[in-house]
């Protein structure tokens, strides 16, 4: 097992990835620094191999799948996981690591939008992207997580085997934090200089397919974490459609004792009805959601259990 596990996810950042690599191994020498490759075609990978790092690869596309493989085949005591594209300082990465390893925090998350991102940023709907995103799951999530998107993070060992991985692509970083703010993980926020990619360098983050991604992300999240949040939301909207339909047909037959719009009279009770199935399906989804937490708890258990025998 690793004391400190570098995790660097790339794909063709042959204009940077030399860099990363030397000022990580600079900023933390007792680190093992690992390079995924996932498909790059401009010599990502022999570039960082030079470099000093630990390369190994991914072929499915898509930085949610390198993670996954990451998570799944380290074990380090710390993991600090940072971008190939030099946008994040290596000279944060001792202040994360200790909160991991002497703190005991599970997240770490390296913030920018506290520090130079809104000034280095060129791409303005990325700012703007980035703040909506970070109101949108503090307040259904109730956390104060202050950069939900950034790639700089550091984990315990306990976090990384138990995150169950679903996203293929750049909604990773959501659903790392939505996972964290759900399950009750100890997380930290760390200000970070950022700075935008050197000029040769693309990003490979669309603004509005990946944006919309992100968004789909946060919707489907909240329908699980907390169904009867969700569903309830969904209920009460039903219920005023319903309202709203049968108000007149109230006060029609109040002035008149006829019921002149049967058609309306029905859908009105079955959108009723509907409103009724989607606040119950929510309690039931609920229920089953407490159970699952009282389980991940067990898990944890299992986890911590497994972490001190291997250490």
């Amino acid at each position: 097992m690793d004391k400190i596990a570098v995790l660097i996810p790339c794909y063709n950042e042959s204009k940077t990835i030399e860099k990363v690599v030397t000022d990580f191994a600079r900023a933390l020498p007792e680190a093992v620094i690992y390079v995924y490759d996932n498909n790059s075609s401009d010599g990502t990978d022999r570039i960082a191999r030079q470099a000093g790092a630990v390369v190994r690869y991914e072929y499915q596309q898509g930085k949610g799948n390198v993670i996954r493989r990451m998570f799944r085949e380290i074990d380090a005591e710390c993991y600090i996981m940072a971008d190939g594209d030099d946008t994040y300082p290596a000279e944060f990465a001792p202040k994360m690591a200790e909160k991991i390893l002497e703190r005991h925090v599970d997240m770490v998350v390296g913030d920018r939008l506290s520090s130079t991102y809104f000034t280095e940023n060129k791409r303005p709907f990325h700012n703007f992207g980035n703040s909506l995103v970070r109101k949108s799951i503090n307040v259904l999530f109730h956390t104060d997580i202050k950069d939900i998107m950034t790639g700089y993070r550091a984990f315990s060992y306990q976090f990384v085997k138990s995150f169950p991985v679903l996203s293929k692509g750049f909604e990773i970083e959501t659903e790392m934090s939505i996972h964290a703010a759900d399950k009750n993980m100890f997380v930290e926020n760390v200000v970070i200089d950022y700075r935008d990619r050197p000029q040769g360098s693309e990003s490979k983050l669309n603004t509005y397919s990946d944006g919309m991604k992100v968004l789909l992300t946060i919707a489907k999240l909240y329908r699980t974490y907390k169904p009867l949040g969700f569903f309830g939301t969904l209920a009460f909207a039903l219920t005023m459609i319903a309202a709203i339909l049968f108000a007149p047909i109230v006060v029609t037959f109040a002035k008149t004792g006829e019921v002149p719009r049967f058609p309306t009279l029905i859908g009105c009770g079955f959108i009723l009805m509907s409103a009724i199935q989607a606040f119950f399906s929510g309690m039931i989804l609920q229920t089953i959601s407490q159970k699952n937490r009282q389980d991940f708890e067990m898990e944890l258990h299992r986890i911590r259990v497994q972490f001190d025998e291997m250490r």
